[in-house]
């Protein structure tokens, strides 16, 4: 063993950052995280400045003036309310969205205002109502984007969101049964045990995120802050024109781009093709019978209910299969809003959890090298003598302090029975934080009575790799202090081989002492 001092390398003490920078920081990685305002930074001129946020805030200035009859022949071909698209394809963002009704958001809307209102009692004050909806949906999603508030749709997890639409579908498809057997009574509750009842009391009587979806096959940069405004102006303006609540359906926006839809006009031509058939064509289907068009709902939301997914998630997380299965239950026997709400909360149950209870694992290193990995992934691993490595893989705070607490002298615990009379006791802890992210003031105190312990069991702690947040929260509360500049480490080699000379010179000043 060597007993030459290790050489390590430089670990960063720069002074903190000041809080309005710190405060900075935080604000741009929460609200702007795409860094929208990218590329006004080296440009001066003003002309071109105000040409470029035209651009990036209204859309269609950016694509139309390179439009042409090779590109509308695409759009022509992709064409399926009239004001709404209209409006998206001077806001929108998205190439191949195409704008519409969903029937997610019209079951919602119907168990809403039909708790209140019926529309057969009253169509005109139901109608009424429904537009007021539509209209403060689009002031809601409006200020949504103007405040970035875009983050929140990421609490809809990909299990909510197919436990949603399956069970949606379901309803829907229930629903439609009204119509195949020619019920003329039927119920207004939008749980399936009330809809099936109702089929059977009348046995007798007869007669977002799905433009994303799309950019990504394309490469295209979609920005869901810039979405959900145009969401919210298309259904403002569409309130004041009789427009019923709109948005980008998948449906509609797969078929959109399967017909080499290229650019947002074919919104225009679909807002055109739709203002010729209400127009002209409106008579022609108020013939169609009421079971085609039950049908033909049946038959686009069964399509809804992905059981490849489902089947996926099972395979894959249970607890996202539990997620989307409490979805799925809840939205179809209980109601929409309380299957939204079980899975969402589920969901935050899970991240709490996972945020409460972060991964720590052992490190070793890997034979032949200088690589330190988890010893439970890799068995077999090279155990340093007197040294325990751990790594922690999450922020520290008053949420999870007490946990990581307790789950390094666990460490040490173990560490301790798995050795033997010919192996040394744990000398030296190595906390490896480059997976820490921030830390509170709790955690601090953490850290300090980690040191306190172990400082009177004769074990040394040393710091690996602190993020720059980390640091700066050290340094201000004097932990740095406390341990020492040369007890901060910048990479867990340093800090193995600064601890094996440490023990060298402790076990050579020992034998010393012995001798004399």
């Amino acid at each position: 063993m060597s007993t030459e001092n290790p050489i390590r390398n430089n670990v960063n003490f720069a002074t903190p950052r000041s809080f309005g920078t710190t405060l900075k920081s935080h604000l741009k990685e929460t609200f702007f995280p795409d860094d929208p305002f990218r590329q006004f930074r080296n440009d001066k001129s003003g002309g071109r400045v105000i040409k470029k946020a035209v651009q990036y805030f209204i859309p269609i200035f950016e694509w139309l003036p390179n439009y042409n009859l090779r590109l509308f022949r695409f759009d022509v071909l992709a064409d399926s309310s009239f004001v709404p698209p209209l409006i998206y394809a001077v806001f929108g963002n998205s190439k191949h969205l195409a704008v519409g009704t969903v029937a997610a958001c019209s079951l919602l809307i119907g168990n809403t205002i039909g708790e209140k209102v019926s529309y057969q009692d009253d169509p005109n004050l139901y109608l009424h109502l429904v537009f007021t909806a539509t209209f403060f949906t689009g002031i809601f999603q409006t200020l949504l984007g103007l405040l970035r508030l875009g983050i929140l749709v990421d609490f809809l997890s990909h299990s909510t969101i197919t436990g949603f639409m399956g069970g949606t579908a379901t309803l829907i498809c229930l629903q439609q049964l009204k119509g195949i057997f020619g019920l003329k009574h039927f119920t207004t509750k939008t749980d399936a045990v009330s809809v099936l009842r109702a089929i059977l009391q009348n046995r007798k009587e007869e007669g977002i995120a799905i433009g994303r979806s799309f950019a990504i096959m394309t490469n295209e940069q979609v920005d869901g802050n810039k979405e959900i405004m145009a969401f919210g102006l298309m259904n403002i303006v569409g309130s004041f024109t009789s427009c019923y609540l709109t948005t980008g359906p998948f449906s509609k926006t797969a078929v959109n781009y399967n017909a080499g839809c290229k650019t947002a006009m074919s919104n225009v031509v679909m807002a055109i093709g739709m203002m010729l058939t209400l127009l002209f064509l409106a008579p022609l289907f108020s013939h169609t019978p009421l079971v085609a068009l039950s049908a033909i709902i049946m038959s686009a939301m069964l399509g809804l209910i992905n059981y490849g997914e489902i089947y996926h998630l099972f395979k894959v997380d249970k607890f996202d299969f539990v997620i989307c299965i409490s979805c799925f239950l809840g939205v179809a026997f209980i109601s929409m809003n309380y299957g939204l709400m079980i899975s969402i909360g589920l969901a935050l149950a899970r991240t709490l959890l996972y945020a409460a209870r972060p991964a720590t694992c052992r490190l070793g290193r890997i034979p032949n090298s200088y690589l330190y990995r988890d010893t439970e992934q890799y068995p077999g691993l090279t155990r340093v003598p007197g040294v325990l490595a751990l790594q922690l893989g999450s922020p520290i705070y008053f949420a999870n302090s007490n946990y990581i607490r307790e789950r390094i002298l666990r460490w040490i615990r173990e560490e301790e029975d798995i050795s033997n009379a010919k192996e040394s006791v744990v000398e030296h802890i190595l906390l490896d934080l480059s997976g820490v992210t921030s830390i509170d003031t709790t955690g601090i105190e953490t850290l300090i009575e980690i040191r306190k312990m172990l400082e009177a069991k004769s074990i040394k702690i040393a710091i690996i790799n602190p993020r720059l947040e980390v640091m700066e929260k050290m340094i201000r509360s004097h932990f740095v202090d406390m341990i020492g500049k040369e007890s901060i480490f910048l990479s867990i080699e340093d800090a193995v081989e600064a601890s094996l000379f440490s023990m060298s010179e402790q076990k050579q000043q020992q034998q010393q002492d012995d001798f004399v």
